[in-house]
């Protein structure tokens, strides 16, 4: 009988016998280098879930402090138990544990991953980001309000349920910080990375980070949202960290033209570099971005109402004739530089994204910039006409 793709990662049943007695796995969800995730159905409900199951038979460690990776799986379960019942965070719903497997069971966000979910539309408008980014700070204000750092906040560690809400997940690298703690090891993915975290990489002499680094994780995810890449990345790693310890980015790109002030202030507000001048995750929650304008109850004026209707009318008459009379395009403009016009913009993005998709690297949000870059490698063009003239 031929075998399941990844069965070779599915254990013996032996090894969990629990596990099996109460759920039914299916197909594979994703891997990771000693786990796997397959979604599967509590037998008694039918409900689905979503299982990761932890190979710990080789011990192997998870690089930040040096714990195993049974200690680190467990140390991991400990901090869902303490931020669970949140209803923007992944809720851990059952475990199991065997000599060589650990089993956490989650529910099922069947939309995936932020990460793919913006591959997919390329940015979202400012309203969507509005939606998206007040779930994200107030998951990681109840995070926060548990002594609790994340450490790893990016796209692909926030999932999508059914309503397209957010669950904030992958708690491998958080630690519980007591009153004046801080840490010092570096972990996290570079993108991300906020500077005192570097520094405490380059100097000696660092005063360590605490809660901080989340909200900087939270400006790069919001700008990212905005305009569908990272504010410091770029094809030297060694240019980017320099680009995050100096807090170098700007709002130049042609992305950023049609995007209003207010999430612009936010972003410059979260990206400081100075950890004790950025906001807190609670003030970033009471920024002008975030506020909705309450209209006044005012006494009816039939004149009034019925100019408005007029008005209403008169606009949904010139919204249907756009329809059928595009806006006038300059030749010159769209011969020379495409890439300015809006319109072009989104169709060029989304053919990139379309062809190139599959090369985005899975874990490394940052190489998405890598798909708007259109600057000529004239030293290949130069070593391929040196090779010729020989």
């Amino acid at each position: 009988m031929a075998k399941d793709e990844g069965d070779d990662l599915l254990p013996d049943k032996d090894a969990a016998k629990g596990f099996y007695a109460k759920y039914e796995p299916k197909e594979i969800l994703g891997r990771g280098i000693s786990s796997t995730v397959r979604r599967c159905i509590e037998k008694e409900t039918g409900i689905e879930y979503a299982a990761k199951i932890i190979d710990i038979s080789n011990e192997t460690h998870d690089g930040a402090e040096g714990h195993t990776m049974k200690e680190a799986t467990l140390q991991e379960v400990n901090i869902l138990r303490r931020v669970a019942g949140h209803r923007y965070i992944i809720e851990l719903h059952d475990v199991f544990e065997s000599s060589t497997f650990i089993f956490l069971i989650f529910e099922l966000c069947k939309n995936g991953e932020l990460f793919d979910y913006l591959t997919s539309v390329v940015t979202l408008s400012e309203k969507k980001t509005r939606y998206i980014m007040r779930q994200v700070f107030e998951a990681v204000l109840h995070i926060h309000n548990q002594s609790i750092v994340h450490r790893d906040l990016k796209p692909e560690n926030i999932l999508l349920d059914d309503n397209l809400n957010v669950k904030v997940t992958d708690f491998g690298f958080a630690r519980i910080l007591k009153p004046g703690d801080k840490l010092f090891d570096l972990c996290g993915t570079p993108g991300y990375l906020a500077p005192e975290v570097l520094k405490c990489n380059m100097f000696e002499n660092a005063e360590g980070y605490g809660c901080e680094v989340d909200v900087w994780s939270c400006g790069v995810i919001m700008f990212t949202l905005l305009v569908g890449c990272p504010p410091f990345w770029h094809r030297k790693q060694m240019v980017m960290l320099r680009n995050i310890m100096e807090g170098k980015y700007s709002f130049t790109s042609p992305e950023w033209a049609d995007i209003t002030e207010a999430p612009k202030d936010l972003i410059r507000k979260l990206l400081v570099v100075d950890p004790t001048k950025r906001l807190t995750i609670r003030e970033a929650l009471e920024h002008p971005f975030f506020h909705t304008v309450e209209l006044k109850a005012k006494s009816f004026n039939a004149r009034k109402r019925f100019q408005l209707a007029v008005l209403c009318v008169r606009a949904v008459v010139r919204i249907r004739r756009l329809h059928t009379t595009p806006e006038p395009l300059s030749t010159l403009i769209a011969r020379e530089d495409p890439y300015r016009i809006k319109v072009l913009r989104k169709v060029i993005d989304g053919c990139a994204f379309r062809v190139y998709g599959h090369w985005v690297k899975k874990g490394e949000g940052q190489n998405r910039a890598a798909l708007f870059e259109n600057t000529a490698k004239t030293e290949l063009k130069h070593l391929y006409v040196s090779n010729l003239s020989r």
